[in-house]
């Protein structure tokens, strides 16, 4: 018996960027259409309200979902069920064809890349729709990419959805088109687009901070050479590698000091409007994800929730925590796209993946707006690569093929080689060993600006960071942290007051210390941050807008890793506009 259409006047109302897109969407009436959708904004609402409209009018009779994990299958399928629409979770390749009181399936890129066959047969059966979730992932690997290409032609309709329209490869993705651009390239081209900031702007999203730590860490190197160095300070790639799994290390001190922070941040959310508020650590394998949950438990005096793959209990564990209370939720990459837990709010950020891609879905978990005013933290270390990721949060990117690498980006290869275990045998091959490591705030990154000088873990300079109230609009984060800068650096000059007037009657003043290069950079950020602030006074522009305008005008990184030059020539340069 076949099931009954979809009822429309069932549909929750769609927010204006799912109308206009619907609207576009059912003009063009083309085979292929791709939706960029920021992660919260309701991508998967909107796919199913045009599977709904498909199936009404007699376009299509079927409809597959293609989806990443084996927990997202889940989710969408209990998502199209409530609009009344059926889909087959449990749909496998050996099982050919769906049962009738079905509309359609969902399925996993990896499934169809297993099998293109079966399921281009399905879709020739009847009349398909086809919505490819993150259709990024088409191109993770060539099998997945020619399987769908193979199994979805014959597909009457193809709708293509991505929060992060673009890879770190030159895989092109399946369906999706590319256009040359003046400089050669070929770059994708998404038919509706609805970036974070459009999100933001609209109250759909959460404003995001960034807080920053960074610290001394020491470690053994396979040579058997200790070395030290401060994380965050201008370095070669495989130092700062090696600094950052340092700080990772859950036997050292800056873990459970960064987890002792994100927990307060919870705590501060939870007690001013978000009492379910969770919080979510990304944790770069099993191992260390069993051990950062350990310390969370010393730490809160309750349990953490673990979810170290995509394996049969997964999407169990995910959906308990996300309808209950609990603090914490450690998860080793699977909660990094797509996982629906409106609640989480604050995270730590404690893997080595650094890739655009990742970092973007990884950041997408926290965004989702519940009701106005809910903001979210992370917490990261203050590597350069990470600082100007979190920067250009609301930069929109397309899949760029063809485009050579950057010599200047951070090398994923080289925080791989680190974080691999040295197996040589021998006695002159040591292990890489973690010696020790120290945590202390080192800035708060928002709206493409820096704000802060150096807090130590504990002090209360870092509790003014991490008690800034739980509902907050955009413009408040932005009045509040140049606020507490400001009275940061006004406590600062007082004590420097201090210790200077109580020998000053015994002996002539001296001229001030020079300041390091570290102290020279913080002062010029802080120096930049009020030019920008003035001048979104004036002119009502967002600061993100202006600091992109003035790394437009003047080249370079965002602020929060920009180098003294860089940072005296944006100065001298927002004075002219």
């Amino acid at each position: 018996m076949a099931p009954r259409l979809p009822a429309l006047d069932t549909f929750p109302p769609l927010r204006a960027w799912q109308r206009k897109a619907m609207v576009e969407y059912l003009r063009r009436r083309t085979e292929d259409f791709t939706a960029v959708a920021t992660p919260g904004a309701g991508k998967t609402t909107f796919a199913l309200r045009i599977a709904a409209e498909l199936l009404n009018d007699g376009t299509v009779e079927a409809v597959t979902v293609v989806a990443p994990t084996e927990h997202l299958k889940t989710q969408w399928a209990e998502s199209a069920a409530r609009v009344g629409i059926q889909l087959d979770a449990a749909f496998r390749n050996a099982d050919l064809h769906s049962a009738a009181d079905f509309h359609g399936a969902v399925v996993t890129y990896a499934q169809v890349g297993m099998a293109p066959q079966v399921h281009r047969r399905r879709t020739m059966t009847r009349r398909t729709l086809v919505i490819l979730d993150e259709i990024h992932h088409a191109g993770d690997s060539r099998t997945w990419g020619d399987g769908v290409k193979a199994a979805f032609e014959p597909a009457v309709r193809r709708l293509m959805l991505t929060g992060t329209p673009f890879r770190s490869d030159d895989n092109p993705i399946p369906f999706v088109s590319y256009e040359r651009g003046g400089d050669g390239l070929l770059r994708s081209r998404a038919d509706s687009v609805y970036g974070y900031s459009d999100a933001l702007r609209e109250g759909v999203v959460r404003p995001v901070l960034f807080l920053a730590y960074s610290g001394e860490t020491r470690w053994r190197t396979n040579a058997g050479e200790e070395l030290a160095a401060r994380l965050g300070e201008p370095m070669t790639q495989d130092l700062i590698a090696q600094a950052w799994r340092t700080a990772l290390d859950p036997a050292g001190d800056w873990m459970p000091q960064v987890l002792r922070a994100a927990d307060a941040r919870l705590t501060v959310l939870r007690d001013n409007g978000m009492p379910d508020a969770g919080g979510l650590v990304i944790a770069s394998d099993q191992q260390v994800a069993r051990s950062y949950a350990k310390l969370l438990e010393q730490v809160t005096g309750e349990k953490a929730a673990v979810v170290l793959s995509d394996d049969q209990g997964a999407s169990a564990r995910i959906a308990t925590f996300a309808a209950s209370e609990q603090r914490w939720l450690v998860a080793v990459r699977m909660v990094s796209e797509g996982v629906d837990i409106p609640r989480l709010a604050v995270g730590v950020y404690a893997t080595s993946a650094s890739t655009p891609l990742y970092f973007a879905q990884a950041i997408g978990r926290f965004v989702r707006a519940r009701r106005p005013g809910e903001t979210a933290s992370v917490f990261l270390p203050s590597v350069p690569h990470l600082l100007g990721l979190a920067s250009e949060m609301e930069a929109e990117r397309d899949h760029v093929l063809g485009k050579p690498k950057d010599s200047d980006g951070f090398d994923d290869d080289l925080l791989e080689r680190a974080q691999r275990d040295d197996q040589a045998s021998g006695e002159l091959e040591k292990r890489f060993a973690a010696l020790s490591a120290t945590a202390e705030l080192d800035q708060v990154i928002f709206d493409g600006a820096s704000f802060g000088t150096a807090a130590q873990a504990g002090t209360p300079e870092e509790e003014e960071y991490l008690g800034l109230p739980g509902l907050l609009t955009a413009d408040q984060v932005s009045m509040l942290l140049t606020k507490r800068q400001a009275e940061q650096l006004a406590a600062q000059r007082r004590r420097a007051a201090q210790r200077t007037a109580e020998p000053a009657a015994a002996a002539p003043s001296a001229a001030p210390p020079p300041m390091s290069a570290a102290q020279r950079r913080v002062a010029l950020r802080r120096q930049l941050n009020a030019l920008v602030a003035a001048r979104h006074h004036r002119t009502g522009q967002p600061h993100g807008k202006i600091h992109a305008e003035l790394r437009r005008l003047c080249g370079g990184p965002p602020s929060a890793q920009a180098t003294i030059e860089q940072l005296e020539e944006r100065i001298a340069t927002v004075q002219t506009l």
